[in-house]
Order: structure tokens, then sequence, then C-alpha cells
């Protein structure tokens, strides 16, 4: 027998012995102490799991009614929707946690240690979300202060349109054309910010001839306008000589209209003014500019 045969019989050897009933007997003993285990805790802690799940479904129920009354309290006050909405989730939340802190203090676990975790998690999550915190920040702020509502329309970073919701993150508004553009809360709070409630306005300008009487072409303009179902009740038509151009006398028109017709309002309104210079024919000049060609003598060239 050579060297290797010789150490792989003395490995054979020394191998533990694989019995399979000294096997199974390890995992019964393993099942059985587990079980042991199980039974003296729920003999033990049977009352305070009982306590605590008690506590924690009555705590929850009481959060879900304290809940509603904070809603209701928030809508007969007439506070804007996302606001009651967001007191009254804050408000059961608030009670959740401290319901579950008594539950967890029922069963002996002492919530210091997950206080302090809780913590550290919190302010690593606020730097790593300082944007998405500052939105936040900003939408309670504009919840809370309301410089517009839901049908305002604003004018905020060169935008402009119709507030259709206003979120705790961002705030969603539309144009004429129904394009929503959502906006972050942080690009609002703090830049100038422009509320024209329900309407816009829509300046024009048309030019008549010098030759023409300006004071008789506003109260023709002012006439045509005022067929028009395009002006809001809120403010009348500003109708008047708005600049003495090099070829014409510009009259300028200012017109509040509601901002969901606004290109609708302007192009009627184009339409009227250039009908009725047309019947009262009033000249709309064109630009023009005389040129005089200076001819030099044949002694001076």
């Amino acid at each position: 027998m050579n060297t290797e045969q010789a150490t792989a019989t003395d490995a054979s050897n020394q191998a533990p012995n694989l019995d399979p009933s000294v096997l199974l007997q390890d995992e019964l003993n393993l099942i059985s102490h587990a079980y042991q285990v199980t039974v003296e805790f729920f003999t033990n802690y049977t009352f305070q799991l009982i306590g605590a799940l008690i506590i924690f479904i009555i705590g929850f129920i009481i959060a879900g009614k304290i809940a509603k009354v904070v809603l209701k309290l928030c809508q007969k006050h007439n506070l804007d929707i996302t606001l009651s909405q967001f007191l009254a989730n804050t408000t059961k939340m608030i009670i959740v946690v401290l319901i579950t802190i008594v539950a967890l203090g029922k069963l002996g676990i002492s919530v210091t240690p997950f206080i302090a975790t809780i913590g550290a998690l919190s302010l690593g999550a606020g730097l790593a979300l300082q944007g998405l915190l500052a939105n936040y920040a900003a939408g309670f702020n504009i919840i809370l202060i309301r410089p517009f509502v839901v049908g305002d329309t604003i004018t905020v970073q060169g935008v402009t349109g119709i507030v259709k919701e206003v979120l705790l993150a961002y705030t969603i508004i539309a144009d004429e054309d129904n394009v929503e553009i959502t906006i972050p809360n942080k690009h609002i709070v703090g830049e100038v910010l422009h509320n024209s409630k329900h309407d816009s306005l829509l300046e024009l300008t048309v030019g008549i001839a010098y030759k023409e009487d300006p004071l008789s072409t506003i109260e023709i303009l002012q006439a045509a306008i005022d067929k028009l179902d395009i002006v809001s009740d809120a403010k009348k038509p500003q109708i008047g000589i708005d600049e003495f151009a090099d070829s014409s006398i510009n009259i300028g028109l200012r017109i509040w209209t509601p901002t969901e017709s606004l290109y609708d309002s302007k192009y009627k309104a184009n339409k009227a003014i250039y009908q009725a210079l047309k019947d009262a024919n009033i000249e709309i000049p064109f630009p023009q500019r005389d040129v005089h060609l200076i001819q030099a003598s044949d002694k001076a060239a």
C-alpha cells in the first residue's frame, strides 16, 4: 500500500459516524427546544401581547375618528381642501406614532434606541432629500398663506396658466390649450408672482393715418368691443391713444378677458377692430419712407 492509500484509509477511519437515527434525534431535540421557548414566551407575555394589540387597535380607531373631526372642522371654517386633508392626515399619523410607543412600552420594549435611530435616519434623509423637502416646505407655506387658490390665473417663472391643483410638492396649472404645467413649489415661494384671479389682460394696438380723427376712432372701437362677449365683468376695457408713431397714430386697447378663452378673445377683438375701421373708411397705413435723391452738379462732380 502506497502513502496516498494509507492517508485515505486513515481519513475514512477518522470521519464522524453519520448515523441517520442520530441526525433525526438532533432535529427532534432542536424542534422540542424551539417549542419550549415559544410556549414559555407566550406563557409569560400573553397578556402583554394582548394588551399591546388592544391598545394599538383602539388607538388606531381613535386616530381615524379624530382625523375625521379635524377634517370637518377645517371644512366648516372654509379652509383649503389640501390644507384640510394635510392637517387631518398629520393628526392621524402623530396619534398612531404615540399609540405605537405606548404599545411597545406595554411589551417592555424600550423605545429610546428606536427614537435615536429614527433621528439619525431622519438627519441622513433630510440631507439627501433637500430639494424634495424644500418643495414640501414651500407647498405648506402656499397652502397656509394662500397667495392663490384653485381657479386663479398666475404668472410665475415666465409661465402663465390657471391653477388646477395645489399639492405639497408641486402646483399644477393649465393654459388655454389645456396643457398641464407642473411647477415645483420651491420655484413659486420667494419669486415674483402675478395673480390676476380669473382673468388675463389682452393688450392690442392698431394704427390709423394722421389724417383720421383719433377721438372718433376711439369711440368706434369702444362700440365694437362692447358688442363682443369677451370683456370680463371685473374691469372695463381701456382704449386710448398709445403712441404718435412715424407713419400712424397708434390706438391702444387693454381688455380684461377670461383666461380660458384668451386667444379666442384676441382673434375676435382683432376681427371686430378691422371690420369697424373698414366700415368707417378709416385708413390703416403701412410704414413708408420718402427718399430724396440729390444729384451733384457736373462742376461739383
